[in-house]
């Protein structure tokens, strides 16, 4: 305590030394701040700060500090009427249904309900899909971000950038409205960034991503039907089945989970970035398993070097169950010939990684 009392003490003179009584007074000062002192490496010759350093006139009336709150108008936000609606699960963890509209000025929608549902019950959240959400129509930005255990967005219709950042558990469903004219696995129905930051939950998209879908993911499971540029960009863990084509730098600084791409053109190899991933063919005979085997759902990602084309197989008959996708009917009903075309994206030293771990167990 004495030491603290002393640094600020010390920061009181240098401010005072300065001209200043508050921090408040000290924003935005910067002809205060020296710079030749601090410029001695040869590499900084020649930097003009001038620009960056001016300091320009505020008119009379206009604050340099924050000096008034903002009104993000979340009072509004969509999210109070599910909080609402859903009151009986957040109270007693019973079930309910909730069915709504959606447009695109409906931003971030889950993320405060699923921060009821952490206030309430922490990280381990509810029951699966405790709380189901039918929406319709066009979501904004950050549809189900930070989704928690225990709660589903099922979306008809599609949806902007950065859905499922940060999901935490819970599960998003984007299916292709029954209206629309086109073929879904050839159309686009989320934006891009998808995943980003994504630790756990499960993800099921009828049609395209945009670019960096699953970047950061690092625990997600996710099927969807195409995606742009820098696909499991940065990726960490968790499991994408991609039922098409990708776009280039597919799994750039990708060093863990797994990836599932198909590739019936052959030409996935050249838009993979293979500095830090291996591309293996699946092999037929990791389906089915042994009598003694019965894998419940995702299970088998504790052992992601085998059963992949039980992984796979899983994946798409979920995806096709819950989307009402033609996609993941086809290759389901033709299996046999379409397990050949998918290829198995794996980080290399997360192969390491686990190799060394299951020796160690066989050791013990």
């Amino acid at each position: 305590v004495n030491f603290m009392m002393f640094i600020a003490e010390e920061v009181r003179e240098l401010m005072a030394k300065l001209g200043f009584r508050t921090w408040n007074e000290m924003i935005g000062q910067t002809d205060r701040i020296r710079t030749k002192s601090a410029i001695e490496h040869w590499k900084a010759d020649g930097i003009d700060l001038s620009r960056v350093l001016h300091k320009p006139v505020a008119p009379d009336g206009v604050a340099i500090f924050n000096s008034e709150r903002q009104d993000h108008h979340l009072d509004e936000a969509l999210d109070n009427e599910l909080i609402a609606s859903a009151m009986a699960s957040l109270e007693n963890q019973t079930r309910t249904i909730i069915d709504t509209p959606i447009s695109n000025t409906n931003r971030s929608v889950g993320a405060m309900l699923s921060g009821e549902v952490a206030r309430r019950f922490g990280h381990a959240g509810l029951p699966e899909d405790t709380i189901h959400i039918n929406l319709k129509g066009t979501a904004g930005q950050s549809f189900g971000a930070w989704l928690s255990n225990g709660i589903t967005l099922h979306l008809t219709g599609d949806a902007n950038d950065y859905v499922g950042k940060g999901l935490s558990g819970g599960k998003l469903i984007v299916q292709a409205s029954p209206e629309g004219t086109f073929i879904p696995k050839d159309n686009v129905i989320i934006g891009n960034t998808a995943l980003y930051g994504a630790i756990s939950g499960e993800c099921y998209f009828n049609g395209g991503a945009g670019e960096r879908f699953a970047v950061r993911n690092s625990g997600a499971i996710a099927v969807v039907e195409a995606v742009g540029d820098h696909g499991c960009e940065y990726m960490t863990g968790g499991c994408v089945l991609v039922l098409g084509a990708t776009g280039r730098n597919f799994a750039a600084g990708m060093s863990g989970g797994i990836a599932y791409v198909l590739d019936e053109d052959g030409v996935f190899a050249k838009h993979a970035n293979l500095s830090m991933v291996e591309l293996e063919p699946i092999d037929p005979a990791s389906y089915p398993l042994k009598a003694n085997e019965n894998p419940d759902r995702f299970e088998l990602m504790a052992d992601p070097l085998r059963y992949d084309a039980w992984r796979i197989r899983h994946m798409l008959a979920t995806h096709g169950a819950l989307v009402d996708s033609s996609r993941a009917r086809e290759i389901s009903e033709n299996f046999d010939t379409y397990v050949t075309k998918f290829v198995k994206v794996v980080p290399t030293e997360y192969r390491r990684a686990i190799e060394e771990r299951d020796m160690k167990a066989g050791a013990a």
